[in-house]
């Protein structure tokens, strides 16, 4: 097996401006994290995973997929948040192939789909396309690229239900989908009630992978995709939020202790606050888990 016929490249969409006028506790405006698209290629086919999900950064990676001149195969999704396959047919019609995830994952997608009225559409308004849910599940979790197995690996609980990983051993590959994160701030928003211990558990997973690059979901793309260190910063950033979550007595000292204690992070102030706003929200008496998430956001 010629290994040397694999490869991999990443896009990475910068952060989008979200339709809310209320800044962040720091006094910034708000804007989304940057989304990694990862394509797993060998000479002639390749497969996609985690396409961005507004028309502007599907037209722009599509357009990116074409110069590289590959066969797409299919298309892949590593879990249901709406920004990492909202724009997945979209592909799957321009370049005919199948959308692909896990039974969990698809699950997951129904339910991002029936929030979108209430969350999605009123963040980006007119700039999500219609999105049904097209995925499908493949035999054993298990691609075939020009000879060599890509592996859909189920984690477990991550940044939200049921997520998983596509591994390419030949490769040392993870596209981790949001399992790490890579220079930026890290959305725990669904971590009440042991989120965090599953978390570790699912980072715990991938890295018996022994991989040695490692492409996240959110990812600064200044950095490189070394595995050792993305693990490794993604365990430390669990361990400050456990930390502060115990420590502080509120959504906005606990941000303002995360963003000091992680100064190097340019990225994902936003999700940290909506993060934390959740979290606390789910705090009081009687609190409705799904309004504490939607609200985290407005």
């Amino acid at each position: 097996m010629n290994t040397q016929s694999l490869g991999y490249a990443v896009h990475i969409c910068d952060p989008l401006p979200i339709s809310v006028t209320e800044p962040l506790p720091n006094g910034e405006g708000r804007t989304f994290q940057p989304i990694s698209t990862t394509l797993v290629h060998g000479e002639r086919d390749a497969v996609l995973v985690d396409p961005p999900f507004t028309s502007g950064q599907i037209e722009e990676v599509a357009a990116w997929v074409a110069a590289g001149g590959k066969n797409l195969i299919a298309i892949v999704a590593t879990h249901g948040h709406g920004d990492h396959w909202f724009g997945a047919n979209e592909f799957a019609e321009r370049f005919d192939a199948p959308v692909v995830a896990t039974a969990g994952t698809i699950a997951v997608m129904h339910g991002n789909v029936e929030a979108r009225p209430f969350a999605w559409d009123k963040l980006w308004p007119g700039q999500i396309p219609d999105a049904p849910v097209t995925a499908v599940t493949v035999p054993d979790n298990t691609l075939a690229l020009e000879g060599h197995d890509l592996h859909l690996v189920e984690v477990g609980h991550t940044d939200t239900e049921h997520t998983s990983v596509l591994h390419v051993p030949d490769l040392g590959l993870v596209a981790a989908g949001d399992v790490l994160y890579n220079g930026a701030h890290m959305y725990i928003g669904e971590s009440a009630g042991g989120g965090l211990d599953a978390w570790r558990d699912a980072i715990d997973t991938v890295e018996a992978l022994a991989p040695r690059y490692i492409v996240a979901g959110h990812k600064n793309k200044d950095l490189d995709d070394d595995a050792t260190r993305v693990i490794a910063e993604t365990r430390r950033y669990l361990d400050d939020a456990e930390a502060a979550l115990q420590e502080c007595s509120s959504a906005t000292e606990f941000f303002h202790r995360m963003v000091d204690r992680h100064p190097g992070l340019p990225y994902g102030r936003t999700l940290l606050w909506v993060g934390a706003k959740t979290l606390y929200a789910l705090r009081e008496p009687g609190a409705d888990p799904v309004g504490a998430a939607v609200g985290g956001w407005f």
